[in-house]
């Protein structure tokens, strides 16, 4: 699968990855909501343990584990960007802003 990030970057998204991000139960009812944040992040930020990858988060209220911020891992390659996981979190990590809402 082929998305859009914000900024209008092609981003991969293959089945093996999303069959990974639905391993954890509280995502597979919110695989949904990957583009979402990738087109219409509250904030993104370059990690600070892999400097090829880009933290795009989106604050959610009244999902089934509560209020919580999702995070999209994306991988950016010279010529290729993939999403590595997705997960839901309470904090958004450490790092250089690249974008913020």
């Amino acid at each position: 699968m082929n998305l859009i990030d914000y900024s209008g970057n092609a981003i991969r998204l293959t089945d093996e990855r999303l069959a990974h991000i639905k391993e954890h139960p509280e995502m597979i009812i919110n695989t949904s909501k990957i583009s979402e944040i990738l087109t219409n992040p509250d904030i993104v930020v370059k990690s600070k343990s892999d400097e090829e990858a880009r933290l795009y988060y989106k604050y959610y209220a009244g999902l089934s584990v509560g209020d919580k911020n999702m995070c999209v891992v994306v991988k950016f390659k010279q010529d290729d960007a993939f999403a590595i996981t997705a997960y839901l979190t309470d904090s958004i990590k450490k790092g250089d802003v690249i974008w913020k809402k």
